[in-house]
């Protein structure tokens, strides 16, 4: 399988999925650490994947997502954005509404 096969598998079998530097409980750069907080402040359960340990999907992704940054959270198969779009939608309640719609298995 190829890194791009990975990567879109990755997003299509998680309905909420953070590329970040880290991992939750332990974020390597700020702004992951403060995606993370707000994604867990909404209370569901979501995949990530730590793009430092993984540096061909760290640097294949960008292309596929035309997202240059991480963190990159994808909801449902589709880019949310980065830690600036997922603070602004916190701030808003939006990002609680958008992982409200999300089904996560147990």
């Amino acid at each position: 399988m190829s890194i791009e096969e990975t990567i879109k598998e990755q997003i299509d079998s998680n309905s909420i999925l953070l590329y970040m530097k880290g991992n939750p409980e332990q974020p390597q750069c700020g702004f992951s650490a403060q995606a993370t907080q707000m994604l867990m402040s909404c209370g569901k359960r979501f995949a990530y994947v730590d793009i430092l340990a993984n540096p061909d999907v760290r640097s294949t992704l960008p292309s596929i997502s035309n997202w240059p940054t991480f963190p990159q959270l994808f909801v449902k198969g589709e880019l949310v954005g980065g830690c600036d779009i997922i603070t602004e939608m916190h701030e808003k309640g939006a990002l609680q509404a958008l992982v409200d719609t999300v089904e996560v298995e147990a």
